[in-house]
């Protein structure tokens, strides 16, 4: 039997997750309907951190600023237990809060651009803290004392986060992403005083604090039903969130799994993750539609020409033969032997070029299942056109 067939934990766990998103889109808008749902599930499951394996961390990002990133998170601040804003905090005065006395803190990191954008420098430490705290195993090593001993200290917590541009790969995939958007003329919001809307915030996060310790039973050890799709990372961020939504019942099974499936294929989308698995996912989409080979030359042209793709501009500079061959090298064959260039004859003598076949394991391995197969590729640039295979 699965979690979603079981009676709710208690009555009244989707009324309160209902008024959760209510006192949201009060204040917040955001960019998906999704996202609310989401969001008030990330804050109901900071109250039962210790029913689950791992945490997702939430991140509101945008591309400029006023878009809504800050006031999310001061609606969030209300509503989890024990929050820590933390702005330019260190992985030290992080590491050691979650481990000190007064319990787990929930940590709320604005202007998380000025740690991982591309003026922050070197933040490793802190991006070690991030990754090994999304499991509830995760610590962080210090050397403690005049004899230097060497003590773990816990990592696992909540951690919510608002900046501008993006993440480190490996904290965004950790992560739910809500990409916010500057608030349209016809998209009204109450404005968020502190003095008079933190109070009813509190409440409610007393109340969801009361109903987490009457569903912890229920939660812990729960292993809810993922979406058809929804597996590896994916289902590890959002395990928590379902298992909460199952908890409350209602409506909230249905609308959390639509949520997760909107939010998992917008991530496909708008998440950079790796250069290589773009790289990949356009020879697939693009470039080799058909084809069973093709020179170098050929390939590079047909990248470099794509609208909306990277490849005529690397840090001013288009995607040459050196760089192609290393960023494919990175990846494996179906033999577990790098994809490398092979010799292809044209009329016009032996090129060096490569095969689909081997590439075809890296694309079933790493790159998001085709969406819409094209009917032609990009043409050929002039340079290429007299190839003929």
């Amino acid at each position: 039997m699965t979690n979603q067939t079981r009676a709710p934990a208690t009555a009244d766990g989707a009324a309160l997750l209902d008024e959760v998103e209510a006192f949201h889109r009060r204040f917040n808008v955001f960019p998906t309907e999704a996202a609310y749902i989401a969001v008030a599930l990330w804050d109901a499951h900071a109250h039962l951190l210790d029913c689950f394996d791992s945490t997702p961390r939430i991140a509101f990002l945008s591309p400029e600023p006023g878009s809504g990133k800050s006031r999310a998170l001061e609606v969030v601040e209300t509503l989890v237990p024990r929050p820590m804003v933390a702005v330019n905090a260190s992985a030290a005065a992080l590491f050691r809060s979650v481990s000190g006395p007064d319990g787990r803190p929930t940590i709320l990191f604005d202007e998380i651009d000025t740690v991982f954008g591309p003026k922050a420098g070197d933040n490793e430490e802190l991006r070690g803290f991030l990754n090994a705290g999304h499991r509830r195993t995760g610590v962080t090593y210090r050397c403690v004392g005049d004899s230097q001993t060497v003590t773990p200290f816990p990592s696992y917590t909540a951690v919510a986060v608002a900046g501008l541009g993006s993440l480190p790969d490996t904290i965004l995939t950790r992560s739910i992403i809500i990409r916010m958007r500057r608030r349209a003329r016809n998209e009204k919001v109450e404005p968020f005083r502190a003095r008079l809307h933190e109070q009813e915030g509190t409440a409610l996060r007393d109340r969801l604090a009361t109903w987490a310790e009457q569903a912890r039973g229920w939660v812990l050890g729960a292993w809810p039903e993922m979406p058809d799709g929804v597996t590896d990372r994916p289902a590890d961020v959002w395990e928590p969130l379902l298992a909460i939504a199952d908890a409350a019942g209602g409506d909230w099974p249905r609308r959390a799994r639509e949520a997760c499936l909107a939010l998992v294929k917008a991530a496909q989308y708008t998440d950079k993750h790796s250069l290589g698995i773009r790289l990949l996912t356009d020879l697939r989409d693009h470039v080799l539609i058909g084809i069973d080979r093709l020179p170098t030359i050929a390939i590079l042209d047909r990248l470099n020409a794509l609208d909306d793709a990277p490849w005529a501009d690397l840090n001013g500079k288009p995607l040459d033969n050196r760089r192609l061959s290393r960023m494919l090298a990175e990846y494996m064959t179906a033999d577990n032997e790098p994809i490398r260039s092979r010799n292809i004859r044209t009329s016009g003598g032996v090129l060096k070029g490569f095969h689909a076949k081997d590439l075809e394991d890296a694309w079933t391995r790493y790159c998001p299942p085709p969406q819409e197969a094209a009917t032609s590729a990009t043409p050929l640039q002039p340079s290429s056109e007299p190839l003929n295979l």
